[in-house]
C-alpha cells in the first residue's frame, strides 16, 4: 500500500513536520491495513482468519501510543514499544504454526517419509496459550515475577510444539529448514525474557534482540525467500546465496545478542550485528529483485 511508503518518507523528514502530521500519515497503513484484512476475511466467510486482524491493529495502537509519549503524554514507559514486539510474536506464533508444519509434511509426503509433523494438538493451545498471555502480561507488567514463571512455562511448550514439526528432517533443505530455526528463536526469546523477569543475571536487552534480529529478521526472510520462489515459478530449493543470508542473519543475531553480555566489545559486537544483518537483507534484494521483476520461470516467453 502507498501509505506505508508515505508514512516511512514522513517518519524520514518528521522533525521538519508538525507532529501531528507525521503521526497521522504513519499511522494510517497499520489501521487501514487492518480494516482491509477484516473486510476480505469477512467476504470470503474464512472465519479461522478473523482474529488475525486484531495483532495488525495492536501495531497501530502501539505506534499511537509511542507517538502520544513522544508528544509528552504521560504512559508507562516502553509500553508502545512492548506492545508493538508483542503482535508481531503473537503472528509469528499463529501464522507460523500453520505454515511451518504444513510445508514440512508436504516436502516429506513427496520424500515417502513415514515421520509426519504432529496434527496441531493440545500442545499446540497450550504453546499458544501460555505465549500470548505471558507476553502480553510483560507489555503491561515488564517487572513482574509472576510474568516471568508463565514465560518460562511458554518457552517449554514451544520447544515441544516445534520438536513436533520434525524440524530436524528438514535440514538437507535450507529453505524448509529456515522457518523452525526463526520458530527456534521465538523460543529462546521467549525463554530469555522469562529468566530477565526472574534473575539480574539475564539482561532483558538481550531477550529483546533475540526476538527482533533473531526470530522476527528470521522470520521475515524464510518468509520472503519461499514467496518469491513459490510465486515466480522457481523451484522450491535454496541455492548457495539464499543459504548464505540465511547464515547471515543468524550470525547477526547472535552477535546482537552478545552485546548484552561483553559490555567490552560492545562497539565491536554491535557494528558486526549491523554489517550482517544489511549483508543478509541486502543479497535478498541483489539476488531476488531480478526474480520479481522478470518473467515467471514457468510461462514460456513467446
Amino acid at each position: 500500500m502507498r501509505s506505508s511508503s508515505y508514512g516511512r518518507v514522513v517518519c524520514l523528514v518528521s522533525t521538519f513536520l508538525p507532529l501531528w502530521l507525521a503521526a497521522a500519515v504513519d499511522l494510517a497503513f497499520p489501521f487501514v491495513l487492518s480494516a482491509v484484512a477484516a473486510r476480505e476475511i469477512i467476504v470470503a466467510c474464512n472465519w479461522r482468519n478473523v482474529m488475525i486482524p486484531v495483532p495488525i491493529g495492536v501495531l497501530g495502537l502501539a505506534d499511537l501510543l509511542m507517538y502520544l509519549e513522544l508528544a509528552g503524554v504521560v504512559l508507562p514507559a516502553g509500553l508502545g514499544s512492548r506492545l508493538a514486539l508483542v503482535a508481531i510474536i503473537v503472528l509469528i506464533s499463529v501464522i507460523g504454526g500453520r505454515i511451518i508444519p504444513a510445508f514440512t509434511r508436504n516436502w516429506l509426503l513427496r520424500r515417502g517419509a513415514c515421520s509426519l509433523p504432529g496434527k496441531y494438538w493440545w500442545p499446540d493451545r497450550m504453546a499458544l496459550g501460555t505465549l500470548h498471555v505471558g507476553v502480553v502480561g510483560w507489555a503491561f507488567f515488564p517487572t513482574a515475577r509472576a510474568v516471568g514463571m508463565i514465560l518460562i512455562v511458554s518457552a517449554a511448550f514451544n520447544l515441544w510444539r516445534l520438536s513436533r514439526w520434525r524440524g530436524l528432517s528438514t535440514a538437507p533443505e535450507p529453505l524448509l529448514a529456515i522457518p523452525h530455526v526463526g520458530y527456534g528463536w521465538l523460543v529462546i526469546g521467549t525463554a530469555l525474557l522469562g529468566a530477565s523477569l526472574l534473575s539480574d543475571r539475564v539482561p532483558q536487552a538481550a531477550t529483546v534482540h533475540a526476538l527482533t534480529v533473531g526470530a522476527i529478521g528470521t522470520m521475515i526472510l524464510a518468509v520472503m525467500t519461499r514467496v518469491t520462489r513459490g510465486h515466480t515459478g522457481r523451484q522450491l530449493v535454496a541455492n548457495r546465496l539464499t543459504s548464505l543470508m540465511y547464515v547471515l542473519i543468524n550470525l547477526a543475531a547472535i552477535s546482537r545478542i552478545m552485546v548484552a553480555w561483553f559490555s567490552a566489545a560492545f562497539t565491536n559486537l554491535l557494528g558486526l550485528s549491523a554489517v550482517l544483518w544489511v549483508a543478509s537483507f541486502g543479497l535478498f534484494i541483489l539476488s531476488y529483485w531480478p526474480l520479481l521483476s522478470g518473467p515467471r520461470a514457468d510461462v514460456p516467453i513467446d
